[in-house]
């Protein structure tokens, strides 16, 4: 991605980190796999994180929240090769105060708007930004219906994100595994024999000499940018979506991701992934 800005990688990762993903309040840093992953989003949806279209929060239990900032936001929309108009309608009380705004996208392809109502009650925040409460309330209502309209996930605006990011994480941690009486090791244990000298390999010898087990192996030990490169890779090659979905079985990424941090972040990634492949083969028709 830094060659797209003309900058080299070291320098462009220096400028990322200073500009969009700051250390959380402890001073940690987000790891090179974070970094790498909200790279990811922002090329999928081809955001400038150095005009901080994108930028993310540090998540409490690990992990980075991507937000997309309202120019971020206007850039999706107005991009999407389908959008076709959008208008909006306030809503206020007998008193005139505001109530709701009601955002309505027009699509090329479709004969009715997606409409979503965005309500001032459910939207206000005791912040600076929400003192113009008919602005923000018309930029709430106008992020979740482009949801609506065109399917973006994975992304947020700050209000979310700040409230995602300051979640704690609940998932109870795996209990530990009760361990093995010895004598279960030795009557489940198994020996192979060299059948030239008649010696007893040990299993890790067995592996690396047949190459067994070498997939799996790799793919419990690679970090999550390698994992959705060689996703990538391996759907890019593909030509009907049958194999789509057998690919997509072998690398299993909603499994791998489950209840892990950024889990529905990384879930996005691999979903936008096998719809880039959908889409080039020309039949999925907008399904995941």
């Amino acid at each position: 991605m830094s060659a797209r800005f003309g900058m080299e990688p070291a320098a462009f990762e220096a400028t990322v980190r200073a500009t969009c993903m700051k250390p959380d309040k402890n001073g940690k840093v987000p790891s090179r796999e974070e970094f790498a992953a909200f790279l990811l989003v922002a090329k999928e949806y081809k955001l400038n994180p150095l005009t901080k279209e994108i930028y993310a929060f540090a998540a409490k239990g690990g992990g980075i929240v991507p937000i997309v900032s309202l120019d971020g936001w206007a850039n999706l929309i107005n991009s999407h090769p389908a959008m076709d108009g959008v208008t909006f309608a306030m809503e206020h009380n007998d008193e005139g105060a505001l109530v709701s705004c009601t955002c309505r996208i027009y699509r090329k392809d479709r004969s009715h708007p997606i409409e979503v109502t965005e309500y001032l009650s459910e939207c206000i925040r005791n912040t600076e930004p929400w003192q113009m409460k008919h602005r923000m309330l018309r930029h709430k209502s106008l992020i979740q219906c482009a949801r609506y309209a065109f399917g973006f996930s994975g992304i947020y605006d700050e209000d979310e994100g700040a409230k995602i990011a300051g979640m704690k994480d609940v998932t109870p941690p795996a209990p530990p595994k009760p361990p093995v009486p010895p004598s279960a090791q030795i009557s489940g244990a198994t020996e192979t024999i060299d059948a030239e000298t008649g010696e007893i390999l040990d299993e890790r010898e067995v592996v690396t000499e047949t190459g067994e087990a070498t997939d799996a192996i790799v793919d419990e030990t690679i970090d999550d940018n390698t994992f959705f490169e060689r996703l990538e890779e391996a759907l890019a090659v593909v030509s009907d979506l049958a194999t789509v979905e057998e690919i997509w079985t072998d690398f299993d990424p909603l499994a791998r991701f489950e209840g892990k941090p950024a889990a529905e972040i990384n879930q996005s990634i691999a979903l936008a992934i096998r719809k880039r492949a959908e889409k080039r083969i020309g039949g999925s028709n907008g399904k995941a």
